[in-house]
């Protein structure tokens, strides 16, 4: 099994006025490709850091961090944007859509910025191709205030998967949806890892966790690592 993201005593210190603050400790971490990971742990434990590192928007203090094989502990910030784009699809609680412009528009924004040599009729097949992989085909002219919470996240997957990443990184996505919409974004993230991409998600939603690998991290540090099957996620594909 290849791995995607190797972390290997991985510390990160903060300078707070004078007083030294680690947010992690130490902490080692492995993602294989086709796993499906979500990160837990309270307020303060370490996963925002951890997952800024995974993302390549922060680099460790001390240790090494791979991302493909790739150590990215000690690159330029150009050289982690080329990371960040070609490798990597984010998600985010709050969906982060462009509201002036069309679900379609939305999706296609990063091809429009990092493949550049890809044709403008290219560019929309990918598109549509995603929103219909999401189930909003029909929606794509509308513009996200249109939509659910549910409909809008489901765009930011699509966002997410246009460049075909390596994984997605996902933090809490289903953070600002009803119970009926996390089941549907839960399945189609399921979904979208049985299709082959890794997904590594922070939650505080033990429900969420279902058929994941758990990794729960407190002070810095992962203090266990198991995976919980103990649910089957919903028929694809979703609704509402």
């Amino acid at each position: 099994m290849k791995t995607l993201v190797n972390g290997i005593e991985l510390w990160k210190t903060y300078d707070l006025g004078g007083v030294q603050v680690n947010a992690l400790r130490g902490l080692n971490i492995t993602v294989d490709k086709g796993e499906f990971v979500s990160i837990m742990g309270p307020s303060g434990s370490g996963k925002s850091t951890l997952m800024n590192m995974i993302g390549c928007l922060d680099s460790p203090t001390e240790g090494d961090l791979f991302i493909d094989g790739k150590k990215t502990s000690d690159m330029s910030e150009s050289e982690l944007t080329k990371i960040r784009s070609e490798k990597i699809g984010f998600i985010f609680q709050t969906f982060n859509l462009l509201p002036a412009l069309t679900v379609r528009d939305n999706v296609e924004f990063p091809l429009r910025n990092i493949n550049k040599k890809l044709s403008k009729s290219s560019r929309r097949k990918v598109v549509e191709e995603c929103l219909k992989m999401v189930g909003l085909g029909h929606r794509m002219d509308h513009l996200p205030g249109k939509l659910s919470g549910g409909e809008r996240q489901r765009v930011a997957i699509a966002r997410a998967l246009v460049n075909r990443p390596k994984f997605i990184l996902a933090d809490e996505p289903t953070g600002n949806l009803d119970s009926e919409a996390t089941e549907n974004i839960m399945e189609l993230l399921h979904h979208v890892n049985r299709e082959g991409t890794t997904v590594i998600m922070v939650t505080h939603d033990k429900e969420t966790t279902k058929n994941t690998r758990i990794l729960r991290i407190r002070d810095g540090v992962i203090e266990s690592n198991r995976m919980r099957t103990d649910s089957i996620p919903i028929p694809y594909p979703v609704t509402g």
